[in-house]
């Protein structure tokens, strides 16, 4: 199935949504509940949970192993918890509000690479990329340019974990829903990454872009991303 053009919706996406939906209706039947495949369930108290049941599912589809369930829990309109599970390598990222991140039963930390040539990072591109032309392409050629790589996985809840754990430097991308970033948003910063929007503004995952680096690197980052606005 195709929400859009290029934005696919498999069985599993539902499947494990409505396994998710079902147990935290079970657990916490007062708890609202924001959904990439249903109608947000409204809150009865100051609780949300977000759910990507499936962020990668193009991956999924086309057998690419690079994809994961991502589930977030929001108190007073803050995240406060975040999981990000990839059932190929049993990896289970998480991270408490002001307790750090870990990865299974280990802490993890942000890498610690200061030169942006040095660089490992990792972007994404929108599923209007065909139709907008505000669609990463310039950027991505930019930090082409300017890092030692850059990679394009499919799974914006993974590349933020991944950030997190030193696997990548730095991470960005555009036109996101909070279901796609709001458990590794906290993730990478619980690891002691910097998290901003692309203007170095304090992000949320209510907005629909995301910076996120060890730190280091984030100011060279947020300067390949200005001289698209500044030649508006």
């Amino acid at each position: 199935m195709h929400k859009g053009k290029l934005d696919l919706v498999t069985d599993v996406d539902h499947r494990s949504e409505e396994s998710i939906v079902r147990f935290l209706w079970h657990q916490c039947p007062e708890h609202g509940i924001l959904s990439e495949e249903r109608a947000e369930i409204a809150s009865r108290s100051n609780c949300r949970w977000i759910l990507d049941p499936l962020d990668g599912t193009t991956n999924y589809a086309h057998g690419y192993p690079f994809f994961c369930v991502s589930l977030a829990f929001e108190q007073d309109g803050a995240v406060a918890w975040g999981g990000v599970y990839d059932p190929l390598r049993d990896e289970l990222f998480t991270a408490q509000h002001g307790q750090g991140a870990r990865l299974n039963d280990r802490e993890v930390k942000v890498s610690q690479t200061r030169d942006i040539g040095s660089a490992l990072l990792c972007t994404g591109f929108p599923y209007d990329v065909h139709e907008s032309a505000d669609n990463n392409i310039d950027a991505f050629v930019r930090f082409l340019k300017k890092a030692r790589a850059v990679r394009r996985d499919g799974s914006a809840a993974l590349d933020l974990c991944y950030v997190a754990c030193g696997r990548f430097d730095g991470f960005w991308e555009m036109k996101l829903k909070p279901w796609d970033i709001a458990a590794g948003w906290l993730i990478a910063q619980e690891a002691g990454g910097r998290v901003t929007a692309f203007d170095g503004t304090a992000s949320t995952p209510a907005k629909n872009d995301i910076l996120a680096s060890n730190g280091c690197i984030h100011e060279d980052m947020l300067n390949v991303l200005a001289v698209k606005e500044q030649n508006l």
